[in-house]
This record gives structure tokens, sequence and C-alpha cells, in this order.
């Protein structure tokens, strides 16, 4: 069972939409049977002609039958393992308005033909949003510049986010194959190793920690824990015990780009409550150990979601990488995300913004929600983000090295020859 201690709004809504997506196979067939002889008899009472309200009762129920064919099919295919009511309910929902709505009663032949190819075209994006568009992983690429990184060779940075992992599935394979051919110096991961269904399933869990093991990079693979439902403090140290991923948890740590130098970037690491009071304390915290330094580096925020934009603005932060939001995971054109899970609802969505010094880029993240929120992406591929920090172009070139010193330090380096950061609390 999912942890249910969560009390916001979005997951309590979620915990109910698990309900509902369990909702017993008969009572599934009695709502379907409803609603499609009702959309009959509305066509029989409109038309005074038996025969097209049976069609158009017929053509609901065949079309309700594809998209339940397609929702139960999903696991058995291994792409997606949600349960079936509440997206068979919303789609029948859909449809039956659709039919009810579309009628027009001077020409109820065309009306018809209308609504079969509008009922077509629906199953066509149910058809990519539940089987294709969740498994169309791609890279988004930035390029930041600082003055903070005058002198310094470029750092390539892969931000990952939302993995969410119910079991391995091509989206997974996809995932660690773009790891392999982007060759990160640094990777980051900003929370939610499992999805909310899942965090408690020992086989997700072993395939999550499969799909860990796979990620190293020079500089190392850092990570925060994100909402607690799908991190359970317990499961993640499980997770990473023993693996190539540290976990940042109220910390700062630096990160050096060669022996002997001074930090060129200071990872800031925050783990996530979702009380912006408690988090903007431990954030004020660490960000302190990081102002005291004579030489403030470059500040890369690690934070699970957007909500610490204000304090990061105020903290003169340089980068914050985040997730959370799926960017909406179901967008509509010219609307964009119908939910976002932020306290500042669409401010942050998805994507890029710049506030005075500080970038935020908002992940779509690689993986969906839980429960009984359907499993499927509209408008809103997954993503993860190679972001290439660089000095800027009329900066001197960085001194020659001899070919027998490192330009990475390794892992065993960092603590030795680095200034140090103390851990907050």
């Amino acid at each position: 069972m999912p942890d249910i201690r969560d009390r916001r709004p979005l997951h309590r809504a979620l915990v109910f939409s698990d309900v509902i997506g369990h909702t017993p196979t008969p009572i599934l067939v009695l709502v379907v049977a409803a609603l499609v002889v009702s959309a009959a008899w509305t066509w029989v009472n409109a038309t005074h002609d038996l025969v097209l309200g049976c069609l158009a009762g017929l053509g609901l129920a065949l079309f309700i039958a594809g998209d339940w064919a397609m929702l139960a099919g999903l696991p058995r295919a291994g792409r997606s393992f949600g349960p079936v009511g509440l997206p068979l309910l919303a789609l029948a929902g859909v449809r039956w308005a659709l039919n009810a709505t579309a009628f027009i009663p001077a020409t109820p032949q065309s009306t018809l033909a209308l609504l079969t190819i509008g009922n077509l075209a629906l199953t066509g994006n149910v058809l990519d949003s539940l089987w294709a568009e969740p498994f169309r992983l791609g890279v988004t690429r930035l390029e930041i510049q600082s003055h903070k990184l005058a002198g310094s060779p470029p750092l390539r940075v892969l931000h990952l986010s939302d993995l969410h992992v119910e079991r391995i599935t091509t989206r997974e394979r996809k995932l660690l194959e773009l790891v392999a051919e982007l060759r990160p110096d640094l990777i980051v991961f900003t929370g939610d190793f499992l999805n909310l269904s899942y965090a408690r399933d020992v086989r997700a869990q072993a395939d999550c920690r499969e799909v860990l093991s796979k990620l190293h990079a020079p500089l190392g693979v850092f990570a925060v824990t994100g909402s607690s439902p799908a991190d359970p403090p317990q499961v993640v140290e499980s997770l990473l015990d023993g693996l190539d991923m540290r976990r940042l948890d109220n910390e700062v740590e630096p990160v050096c780009m060669s022996s002997g130098e001074q930090p060129a970037l200071a990872l800031v690491g925050i783990t996530c409550t979702h009380d912006v009071r408690v988090d903007g304390q431990a954030f004020e915290r660490a960000m302190a150990n990081v102002a005291n330094n004579p030489s403030p580096p470059f500040t890369l925020l690690l934070y699970h979601s957007p909500d610490l934009m204000p304090q990061a603005v105020r903290a003169r932060v340089d980068l914050f990488l985040c997730g959370h939001t799926h960017g909406g995971q179901i967008r509509l054109p010219f609307v964009g995300a119908l939910v976002t899970s932020s306290r500042f609802w669409k401010k942050y969505e998805m994507g890029r913004y710049v506030k005075e010094n500080t970038i935020l880029y908002v992940s779509r993240g690689i993986g969906m929600e839980g429960m009984g929120a359907p499993r499927a992406r509209f408008l809103c591929p997954p993503e993860i983000e190679l972001i290439e920090l660089r000095g800027p172009e009329n900066a001197p070139p960085p001194p020659r090295r001899s070919r027998n010193r490192l330009l990475f330090r390794p892992r065993s380096l960092l603590k030795s020859n680095a200034t140090t950061f103390p851990k907050s609390r």
C-alpha cells in the first residue's frame, strides 16, 4: 500500500483516485452499459430512428471497449502498471459527453459520421499518450555561462528527475542508453525514485536499484530525495546502499575540476518535506556555508520542487534544478499543464525561468505519477537535461595542464584537496 500520511490536497486526490482506479470489473461493466443505453436512448428520442440509436450506442460501446483493451494491455506488454478503473471511466465519460453534445437534429446521419471521426481521433490521441509518448524520452540541451567559471573547462551536468520506477521498461533502458551516449562529467538527480504505487514493492525497488547502479560520472552522481510517499527514507537508504550515488541531505558538496583547485561548483542539496518553512530554513543554513567562502563558487541548488525559488533568488543561487511538476504530464494546447502540484501552480510548470541572478530549470521528468492517475503523457514527453556550464566566451583560456594531471577528480580526491563546506542540519 502507498504511504498515505502525506496530507497535501493533490496527494489526497491521488489516494482517492487509487480507490476509484481499483473499481471491481462488474461495476465498471454496469457503468459502461448505463452510458451506452443512455446514449442510444438519447438518439432514439431525438431522431425517432431506432436504427440510428442502436448504431450510436453500439459505436460508443466499441470505442469504450477499445479504451479498455488499450489500458488493460499496458501491464501485459510491460509498458506501465496502473489500474484501469479511473482512466477508463474518464474516457467513457468524455465519449458519452461527445456523443450527447455533438448531435445535430437536422442532419443526424452526418452527425453520426462526424461523431465517429471524432471518436477515432480521440482513440489515436489516447493510444499515443498511453503507449508512445511516455516512452519518447528526449534530451534537452542547455548552455549557461558564468564569470564564476572563468578559466575552468566546460562542465557537462546531466540532470535527471522523477524516475518513478514501477518496473524496468523501454523508458528506463532508453535512459541508460542516453546516459552512456552523453558521457556527462557530473550527474544530479532531484528526487522521486519510485512510483507512488510501488514505493514498498520489492521488485520495483530491485529494478530501481539496477538502474541507479549503472549511473556513473567522473565527478560523481548526487541525489536529493523527493516526495516522501515516493521516496520513503528507509527505502531510499536501501536503494543507495553501496552504489556510486551520494545523497545530499541539507548539505553542500564542493566539486573541483582538477586536484589542487578551489571548488568551481558547489552542489547545495536540500531534502524535500514540502514544508516550505522547514525546507527554507535548511536551505538558508546550507547557503550560509557557501556565502562565508571568500570566493563563492558557482552554486547549483538541487531540490525536488520549484517551491524554493524565492529563497534561491534572495540567496543569489546561480542555477536551481528541480522536477516534481512533470510539466503537468497532461497538457492542452494554449492552456499548458492542467495540474502542477506546485504551490506556485502554473508559474513554474516546466522549462527554463530566469529571475534576477538565478536560473531555474523545471524538468518534465522521466516517469509518471502512480496510484489511480493515468499512466499517460499528452503534449509533455519525458526529458533529461544536459547542461553545459562554462565561463564567458571572452574570458582568458584556462592554463594548459600536463598530460599526467587529472582533468576530473575522482570522488576519493574531492574531500582531501578541496575546500570543504560543512554539513548543515
